[in-house]
């Protein structure tokens, strides 16, 4: 009886650790995304794009939006100078990791300029650091709305579609 109960005891610590270990980590990604929202609010390009790994992929809200690093600081570039880039507040967010702890996963809402935006991504630890590697904006448009967006969109979609060779 003595031995299954320290059988229990240790499997019990070792799943307590396994979990302060997994919110550790996950209050070090919120801390990173967090610091990526304040630098984009503060235009401070460096702070920004240092949070992001080298072959990262930001994909926007437009169609046409879907850059590497360096095209995305060459977008971002402008708006960073005229010190005003962007000011993502988030609402809720939730937060993934794999076993090894060395990839996550996350959604969030955020408060925008273009109202409830939500975003997704991934990010690795590189060199025991947090980095954003993939970044995904979408504009979250309401159900009962989206016959009126969609005709919006129909025109711009059709042209889109053309213009990549797909009709």
């Amino acid at each position: 009886m003595k031995k299954l109960i320290i059988l229990i005891a240790i499997i019990c610590c070792s799943n307590l650790n396994a979990q302060q270990k997994i919110e550790g980590e996950t209050g070090e990604i919120v801390k990173v995304l967090n610091a990526w929202h304040k630098a984009a609010a503060e235009a401070k390009f460096d702070a920004y794009f240092k949070l992001m790994t080298s072959d990262a992929v930001f994909v926007g809200t437009d169609a046409t939006e879907h850059w590497d690093l360096e095209a995305f600081k060459a977008f971002a570039k402008p708006y960073f100078d005229k010190g005003k880039a962007w000011n993502f507040t988030p609402l809720q967010r939730n937060i993934y990791t794999n076993e090894s702890g060395d990839i996550a996963w996350f959604d969030e809402l955020l408060d925008t300029q273009m109202k409830i935006c939500r975003g997704s991504g991934i990010l690795k630890k590189q060199n025991g650091k947090w980095k954003i590697a993939h970044y995904v904006l979408s504009i979250a448009i309401p159900n009962d709305q989206i016959d009126e967006v969609v005709k919006i969109k129909s025109a711009f979609d059709d042209n889109f579609i053309k213009s990549i060779g797909q009709k």
